[in-house]
């Protein structure tokens, strides 16, 4: 993102860039997506000067086209990891809880500020609530405080917190970890995982495994079993 000066605000145009090239880059040969944003804020949210110049019926569609975005972000077939090095608000934390993982510098804030002023973070609170306990959850909406980036680790809602300076290794590193193996094998694996997150359990265990069934039969599945009984690297199919 690169609106420094905007503070990476979401303004419909920039949703419309983030969504087109999120689009781009799934149907690629990309392994791995990394959201970093340019300057000293990760993203502000929504850009209010966009929100305050529409109706209802106007901030509805600009509402929708976030939500595409989020929901587009978690069915990318690719892992997604937001590297954030600022701070995250409203939306702009919405951005990193939509994100399959995430890695901030040490220095960055987390909240929902929407308590504490007059336009509550309703959607932004979705994906955060899936991310986070629900009293941990609570304490953000109604406050509006920011949490730094260490009780962000603390309730879920980053993979690691590391200084400044090793944010780009330390983003690096876990991309490569999560991005071994089969890239079709995990690809469905990631989608069936946010399948079945929030159901009960017994449909979560329907979703699993029907899907783990059908998928040990995959050309990666028999390649990995062979592989290990053979004892040799595999070469996966894809």
């Amino acid at each position: 993102m690169n609106r420094a000066a905007k503070r990476n605000a979401l303004s419909a145009e920039h949703l419309t860039e983030l969504l087109d090239a999120f689009r781009e880059v799934r149907t690629s040969d990309a392994a791995g997506i990394v959201l970093a944003a340019d300057g000293p804020v990760f993203s502000a949210g929504h850009d209010f000067a966009d929100v305050h110049a529409r109706d209802e019926e106007g901030v509805r569609l600009l509402l929708e086209l976030c939500t595409v975005l989020m929901k587009t972000i978690q069915s990318a077939p690719q892992v997604v990891i937001a590297r954030v090095q600022g701070l995250a608000t409203a939306a702009g934390c919405q951005l990193v809880a939509s994100c399959d993982l995430a890695v901030a510098a040490d220095t960055a804030g987390f909240s929902l500020p929407g308590g504490k002023a007059g336009w509550f973070c309703h959607t932004p609170a979705v994906p955060v609530a899936r991310s986070i306990g629900r009293k941990r959850l609570m304490e953000l909406v109604l406050t509006g405080d920011v949490i730094d980036a260490a009780t962000a680790v603390e309730w879920g809602l980053i993979n690691r917190a590391v200084p400044l300076d090793q944010l780009d290794a330390e983003v690096d590193d876990l991309l490569a970890r999560a991005t071994r193996g089969s890239r079709t094998s995990k690809a469905i694996g990631k989608r069936t995982v946010y399948a079945q997150l929030d159901r009960p359990e017994a449909d979560g265990y329907e979703i699993a495994l029907s899907v783990m069934a059908e998928t040990s039969q995959s050309p990666s599945a028999k390649e990995g079993r062979a592989s290990f009984l053979e004892k040799r690297p595999p070469v996966w199919p894809g």
